[in-house]
Parts: C-alpha cells; sequence; structure tokens
C-alpha cells in the first residue's frame, strides 16, 4: 500500500462489532496503537450517538464521530457540529409507504429512536427525522419499495444488513460526511483508509484513498474496495489497521 494514509474510518456492525456484538481486544488494541502513532481513529455508523457512545469511549479520544450515516457528526467531547434532517413530508411518504405494505420500520429521530416495536406517539410530522429505515426479509417486497424509492431524487438509500433499506436525505452519506471532517481536520480523502461492509459504507469506501471490505461484505462492497480483510469475527479491523501501521 502506497497511500499515505492519516485518518481511519471505520463502520461498527459487521465491522468492528463482531456477530457477538462485541469489539475484541485485538482490535481495539490496534486502535490504540494506531492512535498512538498519531492518526485519527474517526468511528463512522449508521448508529446513533445514544448506540456506540459506550464503544467510542472505550476506544479513547477521538476528533470526530459520524453517526447516524452522517445524519449527525459529534465532535470528541460529544458535542452536535452537523445535523441533516429528512424533510417531513417525505417521512409522510415514507410512512405511507410502511401503512400499505405492512412494513416493520425503525427509525433515528431528534426525539429518539422508534420502530414498530417502540412506536412514536402522534403525528409523523411532529418529529424531527434523521433517518428512516425498513426490515424486509421477503426479496419481492423489498425489491417493489426500492424502485418506489428510487422514483425519487430525495433519498440517499443504503443498507447496513441484506435484509434493511436505510434512507437519509440525499446526499447525506458517510463519505460526505467524512469529507467534512478532513476538512476540519485539514487532511485530504486521499489520506483516509475506510473499512465498512454494507451498502451504506460504498460511499466512503470509494472516495477514501484506500477502501478496504471486510471478510463479510457484501459482493457489491467488495468489488468497490481497494483489498479486502478478514471477517468480523476475525479481527478483521486489526488486520487492516495492522497493514496500514507498517507502512509508517
Amino acid at each position: 500500500m502506497e497511500k499515505n494514509i492519516k485518518l481511519i474510518a471505520l463502520d461498527l456492525d459487521g465491522t468492528l462489532v463482531n456477530s457477538k456484538e462485541t469489539v475484541s481486544e485485538r482490535n481495539i488494541d490496534a486502535i490504540l496503537r494506531a492512535k498512538e502513532q498519531g492518526l485519527q481513529v474517526v468511528l463512522s455508523t449508521g448508529r446513533s450517538l445514544s448506540r456506540c457512545r459506550h464503544i467510542a469511549d472505550a476506544l479513547g479520544e477521538s476528533s470526530y464521530i459520524v453517526t447516524i450515516n452522517g445524519g449527525e457528526i459529534y465532535n470528541g467531547r460529544f458535542e452536535l457540529v452537523e445535523q441533516n434532517k429528512l424533510k417531513k413530508e417525505h417521512v409522510r411518504r415514507l410512512w405511507e409507504l410502511k401503512e400499505e405494505h405492512g412494513l416493520y420500520f425503525w427509525s433515528s429521530t431528534v426525539q429518539g429512536l422508534y420502530n414498530t416495536q417502540n412506536p412514536f406517539e402522534g403525528e409523523v410530522e411532529g418529529y424531527d427525522w434523521l433517518k428512516f429505515g425498513y426490515d424486509i426479509e421477503d426479496n419481492h417486497v423489498r425489491q417493489i419499495i426500492l424502485d418506489e424509492l428510487n422514483r425519487f431524487d430525495s433519498f440517499e438509500i443504503t443498507n447496513s444488513s441484506p435484509t434493511n433499506i436505510e434512507i437519509n436525505p440525499a446526499g447525506v452519506n458517510k463519505a460526505a460526511a467524512l469529507e467534512k471532517v478532513c476538512e476540519w481536520l485539514e487532511l485530504k480523502m486521499d489520506e483516509v483508509m475506510a473499512v465498512g461492509d454494507s451498502m451504506n459504507d460504498i460511499a466512503m469506501i470509494h472516495e477514501a484513498g484506500f477502501g478496504v471490505a471486510m471478510g463479510n461484505a457484501q459482493e457489491k462492497v467488495k468489488e468497490e474496495a481497494d483489498w479486502v480483510t478478514l471477517t468480523n469475527d476475525e479481527d478483521g479491523v486489526a488486520h487492516a489497521i495492522e497493514k496500514v501501521l507498517k507502512n509508517l
């Protein structure tokens, strides 16, 4: 690898987090060693801050944290520095699709996290929506929903697993968020190694100087990456970081 990497961007689910929902000691050790060598390590996840702060705390201080696929960016003191909301009329249409097809939904809003099992109260428009999602086991139904969503140019449509659909406002993705982080840190995207496994990671893997797909990544992600590391159950993140550290 010939790139001069100065920032490592890490997805969580399916990447840094293993199938036991934990972060391995080897991964933690590799991240801490990277930080000791002066590299920036930034979590870049579809999760909200409330669902990833415990991991961020375990990894020590970071300059920024990208959450909700770029819907929110926080600084190292967990202060909000960027927020991107879905338009209320767009959420109304997403909700109508959920109702029409009887879909399982989940969401990140400024007011909290809601899903089919933990529904919100009141009108859809009464909330500030950052991300809207469906989980659809049926391939045919999922394709119908994707076809409908792709008729709009208002949405950034990705996934974090083969059965779900994640919807952010158009232009809001992990790559766009990392470009802002790089600007704030006076770095270039060419100096970033981005590691992920799902469709919501493709943008940052494509735009980074060195894009890495996990061994367990979806095939489209592997095709987009410069390199494929080991799986999330084989400490693939540590394996990728060690490749960078050898280059320093």
